[in-house]
Formats: C-alpha cells, structure tokens, sequence
C-alpha cells in the first residue's frame, strides 16, 4: 500500500499568520524523500489554507504523483486543466465545513461530475471520486468514467465501539473489492491516523491511502521525515 501526504495544514498553520511559512512545498519535499509516493493537496474555493502559488510550485516540484483535490467547479476545472496535475480527486465541498464531511454523491449530480470527468481525462489527468464506501456509488463512478475510487474512511476512522468499527471496515473493504472487480482502482482516505491505519492497510484491494492531519500533526513534533517514515513502517508491517 502506498501513501500520498496531504500538506494541507502545514498552510493552515501559515496561514492562521498570514506569512509565509511553514512552507507546504518544503513539506511536500521533505514527505516525498521519506517514501510519500506522492503528495495531495485541496484547493478550495475560499482558498482558506492552500493557495494557487502552492499548487503551481508543487506541480513543477513534487517527484511522484501529484494529487489535487478540488469540487468539480468552472473555477476548478479551468485551473487543473491549466496545470495539469498528474490526478485529480473531485470531492464535494461544503461552504461552513472545517474539513469535508462525506463522499460526493454522484448520483445527485451525475451528469456535471461526467462532463467533469471528461474535461480532466481529455488532458490525460487520472481522475479519482471521493465516495463513501457503498457499492452503488462505486458503479456510479464506473459509469462516469472514473479511473480511481477514494473510499472515505472517516466514519471508521471516528467510531469508538469495536462492533461499529468493524461494521464499517467492512463497507470499506466491500466497496474496495466491488471497485476491482469493476476494473477501478480503490484509495482510502479521511480521518486516518497512526492508531487506526493497520486494519486499513490490511485490506490489499485498497492500493494507496492519503492522510494530512495525522502525520503534520505529528511532524510538529518529531518532524516530518520522522512522521512519514513512521506512518509508512505501520502501514507495511500491517500489510
């Protein structure tokens, strides 16, 4: 299993001084020299931690795969196909969220996430959909074209009770297998931390996990080589 960082909140911590550091593309170099296979960051609307000078930088920076996360927006959508990140991660974005809160539902917006779709594989970008882990929403993104689905692991990742735990690892192991069999790749992402990722890494259809909180968190302690390196050592010894 591999694993993408998310830089996101190395610019949340510059931000909430409006400087300019710590710096998310140090970051990003510091995670991709211990074993990152790349790096993903979101560029929302409000543009509240990471900024379209990050985005640019990282694109010409990032050695591995470099991942933006963006709602399937006219703004968006014109920015990526400028850039031409190496994927792309459509996710639903809330206006009042502190961090997104589920999966993008594509059956409610269907024909604007395949026309989406359709304009980032036109540029060659690999497009992934954020999903909650359901075995419908999973067909859905087949049928829109999807290359990648991103399980959200969040709802595991916040539940306390053994029993809920494995309900839901269960639907995320689900969705990853249908997502296989359906000729789709399965990611994991959202609410991963060092105490929850093994039973994640455990479920060999999932090819790649993205986690930020956990490992900038813990970077602001040990540094981020020591974080990196740590996440990665958990995540193979489990798998």
């Amino acid at each position: 299993m591999r694993l993408s960082v998310n830089v996101d909140h190395v610019a949340t911590i510059r931000q909430a001084r409006m400087t300019d550091e710590p710096d998310p593309v140090w970051a990003a170099s510091q995670a991709e020299l211990a074993g990152a296979c790349g790096i993903t960051v979101h560029l929302r609307r409000d543009r509240r931690h990471i900024g379209d000078r990050d985005v640019e930088i990282l694109r010409k920076t990032v050695a591995g795969v470099f991942n933006l996360e963006m709602k399937a927006s006219e703004e968006m959508l014109g920015i990526a196909e400028r850039i031409v990140p190496d994927m792309c991660t459509l996710v639903p974005e809330g206006e009042d969220e502190l961090t997104t809160q589920g999966g993008l539902d594509i059956m409610a917006e269907e024909a604007e996430v395949k026309a989406a779709v359709a304009r980032l594989k036109k540029k060659g970008i690999v497009v992934s959909i954020f999903i909650d882990p359901d075995v419908v929403q999973v067909g859905r993104a087949k049928a829109v074209g999807a290359d990648i689905v991103e399980l959200h692991t969040g709802i595991y990742a916040d539940e306390r009770a053994p029993e809920t735990i494995q309900r839901e690892l269960e639907k995320v192991r689900v969705a990853a297998i249908a997502a296989n069999e359906m000729g789709l790749v399965a990611h994991g992402g959202h609410g991963l931390t060092y105490r929850n990722i093994e039973p994640i890494a455990r479920i060999h259809e999932i090819e790649e996990v993205s986690i930020g909180h956990s490992i900038i968190a813990r970077a602001v302690l040990v540094g981020v080589d020591l974080a990196v390196r740590e996440m990665i050592a958990l995540m193979d010894v489990a798998g």
